[in-house]
């Protein structure tokens, strides 16, 4: 699923008093990545969901034939991949920054049947990945600092990226999140993104669907 290129609608910016809804709508319109930022309080400022949350999105998603993509912005993430696993996801990143045991954080997804991704900071040196490799399935690039919906794509983000793209095997997908829009999908994209999550952009929209529509026509994606 990660292999193609996409856009992944993150639930953070949806309307969870119709959340069921809105995840529906994307869907109808072609998205099949379903992105849930999971924050703690402690990596992050903000307090945002948990497993119970990916657990309710389980039937929906995959029974639409989509993929549960799952961002753990918390301290300590192999405490609890076996639980957000468990809820459904089939894919969970968890971030370089986060916990002094990051092989042991990236086999823990592995072993739990998820596809590892590796996170990293705006202001983590991309060399991070050098002792890595092979520990992850894809890596995301965080193009705003975590934690918030809504901030605007660092300019410096497109060079990272494409630092990274030629630091990593060509069968490594580029995830990017922050500031994806109509303005900054392309450009992205041509660094070597090929995962592009969208927030706002998308349930801030009046109509979710059509935005995802104009954002995967700006991508090239499928």
């Amino acid at each position: 699923m990660l292999d193609q290129r996409r856009i992944c609608p993150s639930i953070l910016a949806a309307d969870f008093a119709h959340l069921g809804d809105q995840v529906a709508a994307v869907m109808d319109a072609g998205a099949r990545v379903i992105h849930v930022d999971v924050m703690d309080g402690h990596f992050v400022p903000p307090i945002s969901i948990g497993a119970a949350v990916t657990k309710s999105l389980d039937e929906q998603v995959h029974g639409a034939g989509g993929w549960l993509d799952v961002h753990l912005m918390i301290e300590r993430p192999e405490r609890h991949v076996a639980e957000f696993a468990e809820a459904g996801a089939d894919s969970i990143s968890v971030h370089f920054e986060a916990t002094p045991n990051i092989h042991f954080a990236l086999k823990a997804v592995r072993e739990a049947g998820c596809h590892a991704g590796l996170a990293l900071n705006p202001g983590t040196p991309v060399a991070a990945v050098d002792a890595l490799h092979g520990s992850f399935d894809h890596l995301l690039c965080m193009t705003v600092n975590p934690g918030w919906g809504g901030q605007k794509w660092i300019p410096e983000s497109n060079e990272r990226i494409d630092t990274l793209r030629s630091l990593l095997p060509a069968d490594v997908p580029i995830q990017v999140d922050g500031g994806v829009d109509a303005d900054t999908t392309a450009p992205a994209v041509t660094s070597g993104a090929g995962l592009l999550v969208a927030g706002s952009s998308v349930f801030g929209a009046d109509d979710p669907g059509a935005a995802y529509r104009r954002l995967a026509q700006a991508a090239g994606a499928t």
